[in-house]
């Protein structure tokens, strides 16, 4: 086959250029993710031999070499895995087959140091671009297990590389990087220095299951140089008598992590493990060993990470933890391990109960798979009430990272629905007032049982409020009434919240109500009737003019009352019992979503106490006919309307409005 030549798409050319120079500072980085990349080359070709023993001999030894030429100022590195095929050069080299590919172009943009960019390498399956780091000439020689041909790919990273054909005497990849002159000056970054590519190695990549062999240079005495009088060999630096040979040296442990016990691995031998699976650069937030003896039998080593993956919401994302049967890897993403909210949980299982050539299919219906997901869900979540009753502020940082995946459980994991709610957090008008006391600049949260401990002898239900934001939230009209009875009210800016909720309509006995919705009855049996008589008195009062808003506004609410839940301001909008809050309709009219939700109007409340109420009640009562009272309906509907966070449907008109009340007025 001739030369052939391809073009990379716009955005590789870009991310080439971005990872010559952005991650200049810390370009060791390189080397694990090539590391990585050839250990998973011999994961799959091992896998394969399960059922195809000819594809891999019993005395060949599966590993990765490593060696540097310095006079060429070349570094290579070699695997015997399963090795590439023309197409699949194209596919894996060639293009990166990830849609988020533009995303992660513009997160290395905008990485505010070297550490930053690095940890989104490996997020975003770009490993292999990492050799340009070092390299303007990248060389890849790879033959398929099985196949006869073998084919090289080379490219200089200026927007293009070449495929052709080859020649290879065995199985497996080759990479040859010619390393930059610049790279070499400092020896402590000189890769075609073995020392510096042990440490290296020893850094990123001491526990890859595999043997990761180092070319090394030693020296010893040539055979048959005579010693002198008084000569000793091992302080003789005479080169006359040295010999120089080159020898392989395995330059990482090998030992599974998982395997050992607690208190032979150290904290930083874990979190190098972590980095090392996940390509995280920062150290886990959580780790969890754990171990099963009995019916199912397993070791494994779980973390949540500091930060929640960026791509947990992304539709055609694999989550799942490593799934070893006999510390053999069957399975890279093993999904049926973990419940879909658990998916930012990484790690690894390893099992002597399952088979080796076991089937995704199989997989499924294997009741080993089933009874070791309970265990570690379990144990997950035991970990999490642990840090929720011991570590708070441990515990509070997760919550702001993972809380939209525990209220997914709570509705989605009917077995553990208690124990997940048990986990919540959210803030509330309580929590708010005792942070503005404190001067605190975060936002407190409470738990749904120090909540219901707090709830006064004649509250019954749990009281919340939806909203787009803190401030609006916090500054609605809606909860003055509750203010006032010292009733506290969880504040909800999570849209997930109302979806939940939906689904989960009481905790602990108590009734989830939102308070923008429905009718508001709230005190004592006595107070509930003082207030209903209260209200009929005024209705009588009101009734005409109450007529007379919802004419003027027929286009705009279902109908007006007067309202029970206001005492400082003069209206607000409600929604029937079952309506979803108007910055959760914009929101799924937004994604697309909002079509099948039913068009309502809400319920214009107004407060018959409030000095405008009562001037606009004699007002009207003087003239049925002013011409006023409409203008004043509509500003009471944009004033609800404001007040809730909710756009105008009308701007402009309603600033000539307000303009032409004030000047009436004066």
């Amino acid at each position: 086959m001739a030369q052939e030549r391809f073009e990379f798409r716009s955005e590789t050319k870009e991310l080439l250029q971005l990872m010559a120079k952005s991650l200049y500072s810390s370009k060791d980085v390189f080397l694990r993710e090539l590391v990585s990349n050839a250990s998973d080359a011999l994961d799959r070709r091992r896998f394969e031999a399960v059922t195809d023993p000819s594809k891999l001999s019993a005395d060949e030894t599966l590993e990765i070499r490593i060696h540097a030429d310095k006079d060429a100022k070349t570094l290579t590195i070699e695997d015997n895995g399963d090795g590439m095929t023309r197409d699949d050069m194209i596919a894996n080299l060639g293009t990166i087959a990830h849609s988020g590919t533009k995303a992660f172009v513009e997160k290395l943009k905008s990485a505010e140091n070297a550490d930053q960019a690095n940890s989104l390498i490996g997020q975003f399956g770009v490993g292999f671009y990492s050799a340009f780091i070092v390299s303007d000439d990248v060389t890849v020689t790879s033959r398929r297990v099985g196949q006869d041909k073998a084919y090289t790919f080379r490219s200089s990273g200026d927007g293009s590389y070449t495929i052709e054909d080859a020649q290879k005497d065995s199985c497996g990849t080759t990479i040859v990087l010619k390393l930059r002159p610049e790279d070499l000056e400092d020896q402590l970054s000189d890769f075609t220095d073995a020392y510096v590519i042990k440490n290296t190695i020893k850094k990123y990549s001491d526990f890859v299951q595999y043997p990761v062999m180092v070319e090394c240079e030693t020296q010893h005495h040539r055979e048959g140089v005579e010693e002198a009088e008084g000569h000793d060999a091992s302080t003789c630096h005479d080169p006359t008598h040295m010999v120089t040979e080159k020898v392989w040296e395995q330059a990482n442990s090998m030992k599974a992590i998982w395997l050992k016990k607690a208190d032979e691995v150290t904290d930083e031998e874990y979190n190098e493990f972590y980095k090392n699976i996940t390509f995280d650069w920062s150290d886990p937030m959580f780790r969890l060993n754990l171990k099963a003896e009995g019916t199912v039998e397993y070791r494994g080593l779980v973390f949540i990470p500091a930060r929640a993956p960026y791509d947990m919401n992304y539709r055609d994302a694999k989550f799942g933890l490593r799934l070893h049967a006999q510390h053999v890897l069957i399975m890279e993403k093993c999904a049926e391990l973990l419940p879909d909210y658990l998916r930012f949980v990484k790690g690894v299982i390893d099992s002597s109960d399952l088979s080796l050539n076991i089937s995704r299919e199989i997989l499924q219906k294997d009741r080993s798979i089933s009874t070791i997901r309970k265990h570690i869900v379990k144990k997950v979540l035991d970990l999490l009430d642990d840090a929720a009753q011991n570590d708070k502020d441990k515990y509070n940082t997760f919550w702001e990272q993972y809380s939209r995946y525990i209220k997914e459980g709570a509705a989605s994991d009917y077995d553990n629905k208690d124990r997940l709610l048990k986990l919540m957090r959210f803030v509330t008008s309580t929590t708010v007032a005792e942070d503005e006391k404190s001067e605190s600049k975060k936002s407190s949260t409470t738990s749904f049982a120090d909540y219901i401990a707090r709830m006064p002898s004649d509250q019954d239900a749990i009281y919340a409020i939806a909203g787009e934001s803190l401030e609006v939230v916090r500054n609605s009209p809606h909860l003055e009434a509750f203010q006032q009875k010292g009733y506290e009210v969880l504040y909800l800016t999570d849209p997930y919240d109302e979806i939940l909720f939906s689904q989960i309509p009481e905790v602990q006995g108590k009734k989830i109500t939102f308070i923008g919705r429905g009718e508001v009855e709230l005190g004592s049996e006595e107070e509930k009737k003082e207030k209903r008589e209260k209200l009929e008195s005024q209705k009588k009062d009101f009734d005409a003019l109450l007529q007379k808003l919802q004419s003027s506004l027929s286009n705009d609410v279902e109908s007006v009352r007067l309202s029970t839940r206001l005492t400082t301001s003069p209206a607000c909008l409600v929604g029937r019992d079952g309506d979803v809050s108007p910055h959760l309709q914009r929101l799924l009219s937004k994604m697309g979503n909002g079509n099948g939700l039913p068009e309502s109007k809400r319920i214009l409340e107004i407060n018959p106490n409030h000095p405008l109420l009562e001037k606009l009640q004699s007002r009207f009562a003087a003239n049925a006919d002013d011409a006023i009272i409409p203008k004043y309906a509509q500003l009471l509907y944009g004033q609800s309307l404001l007040a809730e966070g909710s756009p105008l449907p009308d701007p402009v008109e309603y600033t000539k409005l307000v303009t032409e009340l004030m000047v009436e007025t004066l």
